[in-house]
């Protein structure tokens, strides 16, 4: 289901640092790092953050590319093709991309295990060996 929401409303919902910090269980330090990598652009009132509805859902997808294994720049270059044109067929072309990239590397992490676990049986019949042999 899609909901879609007028620019009047997006820009009435605000939020505090502290909004979004205990909603999503991270630090403000966190969300401010976020800021500092030009993932997020709050508007400011004096040296209060002012998040919008945008920002929310920005944070949101952050933590969830964090969570898939996504990098920050990764992430970036994403919002980037979305802020360019948000009905970007490049920016789904992008995903896809990283998104098979990601299992590749998932891939590979779990054919790694397998290797590890032949290694670790090898290692285990050469020592059970090598006691039989000294006994």
């Amino acid at each position: 289901m899609v909901f879609l929401m007028s620019d009047k409303q997006i820009t009435q919902t605000t939020y505090s640092i502290s909004d979004l910090s205990k909603e999503f269980d991270i630090t403000t330090r966190s969300i401010r790092f976020y800021e500092d990598q030009g993932l997020l652009k709050p508007k400011r009132r004096g040296q209060t953050r002012i998040y919008i509805l945008k920002d929310r859902v920005r944070l949101k997808l952050i933590l969830r590319g964090k969570r898939l294994g996504f990098s920050l720049a990764e992430t970036r270059r994403l919002f980037e093709l979305y802020d360019a044109d948000k009905n970007s067929v490049s920016q789904l072309h992008t995903m896809l991309e990283l998104v098979e990239d990601k299992k590749v590397s998932l891939q590979q992490m779990d054919d790694i295990k397998v290797v590890l676990m032949e290694l670790n049986s090898a290692e285990q019949q050469c020592r059970a060996a090598l006691e039989n042999s000294t006994e």
